[in-house]
């Protein structure tokens, strides 16, 4: 059984950093481009970044860029979100999300993200 397990959450005042880590179980972790989406309260579930199987490409939301760095250790079974400069509107429930194995294709999709994870929790006070 799939397993994408979040954590690193938590509560951080604005300018500030968090490290997410999804760990997963279950599947051929080296198999699988990863993906972080958030979700808001009251909005819809959205992109955030995603890395290829290897690690050697991502892409990330423009809202992103330049502040969060996906990262993934393949002989962890894990893949990271590091987050800087946070901002309030950050603030969201974040999941982790395992792409179509063996698939090339780095995505921007929820629907080409097969296993998610329960999500973890990162609030921005201002």
């Amino acid at each position: 059984q799939v397993q994408l397990v979040e954590s690193g959450g938590g509560l951080v005042q604005a300018g500030g950093s968090l490290r997410l880590s999804c760990a997963a179980s279950g599947l051929t972790y080296s198999a699988h481009a990863m993906g972080w989406f958030r979700q808001a309260p009251g909005k819809e579930r959205e992109f955030v970044a995603a890395i290829s199987r290897s690690g050697w490409f991502s892409i990330y939301d423009d809202v992103v860029k330049g502040r969060f760095t996906i990262s993934r250790d393949n002989a962890k079974n894990t893949v990271y979100l590091q987050m800087n400069s946070l901002k309030p509107e950050d603030t969201a429930v974040y999941y982790c999300a395992a792409g179509r194995p063996y698939s090339g294709h780095v995505s921007r999709a929820e629907g080409e993200y097969g296993n998610w994870g329960q999500g973890t929790q990162v609030t921005v006070s201002s």
